[in-house]
């Protein structure tokens, strides 16, 4: 009997890509920057991830990709900003735990555990990529193979030793190493957030002007820069400081978040502020200001 060969499967087989972000990006800053927690420095999670979407293809010639299932964490399972452009990306679905109050994940891996177990069982896929370093995935490795679907681990490179499981590496059907020099591009050290950043520098992507007046029927300025700093109070509450810290130091938002702010205001209003440009820029000087405040920056909006 020939044995199957990773390299060549079937011109029609699908496979799905599982990350197990926690130990991705543990194991990342460990070898990159030499990084104990996630806040020391960022990722440019969507470019990572069309990274590994190319490479798997590679990996799989003649292979479709599922989808990728991104597991993480979140307090109480609120998303983050970068959770939440993530969860935007074309063939994405993001799967959060929770994240306790000593920054331990819980529920990750039993999300993981079930949704490969799920994939095999309906044969929605011949072949998974898993990337995740935890002794817990052995049985939910062994449930997929018995189901006939081949499980590839891929690691990140240890800057010593090994980072996962010896059983979890023996079970799996291949076993590939993430270079530190494949992730380097997507990892960067976060610099001190300034105390208090300049006008200049605030501002930078934006051209000084003066702000442009309302039309007659058009919203008030006061009313809208209220309702901005009303939607960040609301966030700020809900979604956590270390969440809307990593806004700063702003005044630039991701299209997802700036999209969600102008969707928030429009319900507090009762009605669109799409007709006018000028209430979008008021919005988000209101918005700034609160957050300025919250963090004790000493810029706050434009002139008026």
């Amino acid at each position: 009997m020939a044995i199957p060969d990773f390299h060549h499967p079937h011109p029609t087989s699908k496979f799905a890509l599982l990350v197990d972000v926690g130990y991705l990006y543990a194991a990342a800053g460990e070898v990159l920057l030499g990084a104990k927690e996630r806040k020391e420095f960022r990722v440019r999670a969507d470019e990572l991830i069309k990274s590994l979407q190319k490479h798997a293809a590679e990996r799989i010639p003649g292979g479709e990709l599922l989808r990728v299932y991104w597991y993480d964490a979140a307090r109480d399972r609120v998303p983050t900003v970068d959770q939440r452009v993530i969860a935007q990306l074309p063939w994405v679905k993001v799967r959060l735990g929770n994240l306790n109050a000593r920054g331990q994940q819980k529920g990750v891996d039993a999300q993981i555990r079930s949704d490969l177990e799920a994939l095999a069982r309906h044969h929605a896929v011949s072949d998974t990529i898993l990337i995740a370093g935890d002794e817990d995935m052995v049985p939910a490795v062994e449930a997929a193979q018995a189901y006939g679907v081949r499980v590839h681990l891929w690691g990140v490179e240890p800057p010593f030793g090994t980072n996962q499981a010896e059983r979890l590496v023996w079970e799996s059907d291949t076993v590939e190493i993430l270079s530190a020099d494949f992730l380097r591009p997507y990892f960067t050290r976060v610099p001190p957030v300034p105390s208090v950043p300049s006008p200049a520098q605030v501002f930078a992507n934006r051209a000084p002007k003066p702000a442009p007046k309302a039309s007659k029927l058009g919203p008030a300025r006061s009313q809208v820069e209220e309702v901005g700093e009303h939607v960040a109070q609301k966030w700020i509450l809900t979604r956590g400081r270390d969440n809307i810290r990593d806004l700063l130091p702003g005044p630039m938002l991701p299209p997802v978040i700036d999209t969600e702010l102008l969707i928030e205001a429009e319900k507090e209003l009762g009605h669109s502020l799409r007709p006018y440009p000028e209430a979008r820029i008021w919005l988000r000087d209101g918005f700034w200001a609160r957050v300025y405040r919250e963090f004790n920056l000493g810029v706050g909006v434009s002139n008026k």
